[in-house]
């Protein structure tokens, strides 16, 4: 790890986040239905009580739910608390000022004065990156974001970003994207790689791949909504690698699926922020911490997911 600023060093040192999309969001998660502001409000206090101190939100949550819904428990609670939330680029945003203006938005629905981490969600259709990496410089220069990051910015994407903001004397703290052992495009695209090169912090969204990873579902048991036609043809294809999680686990005394996913993603030099609409996922989630696979059962977990996701590259 090289060039990590001042500024962007307490992302290094976060071990594992919070997400906190299940918080309102209905199309994915179906907010409302089973669950509610007391399951999520429960899920936050476990989070905290386990030491996990870093929830990564974003306007888009919920139409901005989300992110209230954090800022009223985080005025509940006496321990502090990192701030993530993230920029949406709607395509009649395409000013650099769109930023700052979005920032003050999710700074009033939050209740604070201030965030530690402010991203791009996506890239933009109607802004360059060297537009969007301004308006984030804005956002630092006004003291209303500690650190900026981008979000499912490939390789190539990244590097300009990286560019740009050096040039306002400021680092790309984070790239958060889609990294679980079910999806290891980063892997294969460099972007993990040269992440740690740059000292760019990568945040690995969907570690638990909504719910699989976790060994809870499989033909007989599918998920619910937009999720069940997603995943359908995959369960039955990742039971192999579940059993070697299941088998692995009990070597780290009976560590579940989801435990040694998530410590999979650690062991990567990633930072992995599942989400919990409960408790129970909560504590669930802070199992991962405080072990470490071997180097062994890592290699073991990529070959055994390499060959799920590249079955014709395998099967010699």
């Amino acid at each position: 790890m090289t060039n990590v600023s001042e500024e962007t060093r307490f992302l290094h040192a976060v071990e594992m986040g919070l997400g906190a999309m299940q918080w309102g969001d209905r199309a994915v998660w179906q907010y409302g239905h089973g669950y509610g502001v007391e399951d999520v409000r429960q899920a936050f206090d476990v989070s905290i009580d386990e030491g996990i101190r870093f929830v990564d939100t974003a306007e888009l949550y919920g139409n901005g739910l989300s992110e209230r819904l954090l800022g009223r428990f985080i005025k509940e609670t006496d321990q502090p608390v990192l701030i993530a939330t993230k920029f949406f680029p709607w395509p009649w945003r395409f000013t650099k000022g769109a930023l700052p203006r979005a920032l003050k938005g999710s700074l009033a629905r939050l209740g604070v004065d201030s965030v530690d981490l402010y991203q791009v969600h996506w890239p933009s259709l109607t802004m360059s990156t060297d537009l969007l990496m301004d308006g984030l410089a804005e956002c630092v220069k006004s003291g209303m974001a500690r650190a900026v990051g981008a979000s499912n910015f490939g390789h190539a994407r990244m590097v300009a970003a990286y560019s740009a903001l050096a040039r306002n004397g400021i680092q790309l703290a984070s790239n958060q994207v889609h990294y679980s052992l079910l999806n290891r495009t980063i892997e294969k695209r460099g972007v993990l790689a040269r992440c740690k090169e740059l000292g760019v912090r990568l945040i690995a969204y969907c570690p638990l791949e909504r719910g699989l990873l976790a060994g809870k579902y499989n033909a007989e048991n599918m998920p619910s909504g937009s999720r069940a036609q997603k995943y359908k043809e995959l369960i039955p294809k990742i039971q192999p690698l579940l059993r070697l999680m299941t088998e692995i686990g009990q070597d780290h005394g009976g560590k579940s699926c989801a435990q040694v996913a998530l410590n999979w993603v650690i062991c990567k030099g990633a930072m992995p922020i599942p989400g919990a609409k409960n408790s129970a996922q909560a504590q669930q989630n802070a199992g991962a911490l405080g072990w470490r696979l071997t180097d062994e059962q890592v290699a073991r977990l990529d070959f055994a997911s390499h060959a799920i996701m590249e079955p014709t590259m395998t099967a010699h």
